[in-house]
């Protein structure tokens, strides 16, 4: 899916304003519109039906992406950033369950956001882990309300209490603190006074893995697509033509087009193409051995 038909966004003050005013301006779909553009979108590839379902979300991007703008990050970097979740949202939605785009999509959009802040906001690698990506978001909001609340400045017994809520070590919630406290430190600077040769990049691990980790992951990626090979011929003649028609082209058909090719309903082509992959997901399974390491196939 393309973004070239969107609304352009400025990086000037007047230019972001006339942006949102143009957005604005995008009529919202209703529940019965929003249905039937996605239908088309899943069973057509109905690229027109997936530029409207975009465009009509555009609101919420904007939306969701002014709540982080207190990151010093480009407030129009945010918004493109939500734009790409909201696209990769709209590929993903089946109006069949039951819910609109918009609850589904907003996930989309801040996951976008989120981890661009994040891998933007410091050269230095602040955490992966869930709770601690909540913890980035949430510090400075949990301060707030303590400050707030308390009329005082946050305290030992406060961090600990933020620690146990989000399931981390209150020695990480206190680093975490003085990051988003402090600037950023150049890796160039030097690591102290008495040696101002050495920089302090010099003390940054190496996260690049060795030969050896890189030839056990060439083996392992060399099993992988031996043993999909072997377990394609599981797979009878009508079941692996749908499967690799539905799953493993890069322009994937449709039900209606493979219905007709087959002549059956688009529910039996449906079935036989989750039937395949049950197959194919049941051998893989069965090659995977206790450590997790995909076995060779014989």
């Amino acid at each position: 899916m393309s973004d070239k038909n969107l609304p352009v966004i400025s990086s000037s003050i007047d230019g972001f304003s006339k942006y949102l005013q143009e957005i604005n301006n995008i009529p919202s779909l209703t529940k019965e519109e929003e249905f039937l553009l996605a239908k088309n979108y899943l069973e057509h590839n109905d690229l027109n039906a997936a530029h409207r379902l975009v465009l009509s979300h555009l609101k919420l991007v904007a939306k969701i992406a002014i709540r982080y703008r207190n990151y010093g990050l480009p407030i129009t970097e945010l918004v493109s950033e939500g734009n790409i979740g909201l696209m990769q949202a709209v590929k993903k939605y089946d109006p069949e369950l039951g819910f609109r785009l918009s609850t589904y999509a907003m996930w989309w959009i801040k996951a976008a956001i989120q981890e661009y802040v994040l891998k933007s906001w410091s050269l230095v690698k602040i955490g992966t882990t869930s709770a601690q990506k909540k913890l980035f978001f949430s510090l400075g909001k949990i301060k707030n309300r303590i400050i707030n609340s308390q009329s005082r400045p946050v305290n030992y017994q406060d961090y600990q209490q933020m620690a146990d809520e989000l399931g981390l070590e209150i020695k990480e919630v206190m680093e975490m603190d003085q990051r988003l406290s402090g600037p950023d430190i150049s890796l160039n600077s030097s690591a102290g006074r008495d040696n101002e040769s050495t920089e302090l990049l010099e003390f940054v691990p190496e996260s690049k893995p060795n030969q050896e980790v890189i030839l056990l992951h060439k083996q392992d990626l060399q099993n992988k697509k031996s043993v999909l090979a072997e377990a394609m011929k599981v797979l009878n003649d009508r079941e692996l033509k749908i499967f690799n028609a539905r799953r493993l082209s890069d322009y994937p058909e449709t039900l209606d087009s493979l219905s007709l090719e087959y002549n059956i309903s688009k529910e039996r082509v449906r079935q036989i193409e989750n039937k395949a992959f049950e197959k194919l997901q049941s051998y893989v399974l069965s090659r995977i051995s206790s450590d997790g390491q995909v076995k060779a196939a014989i």
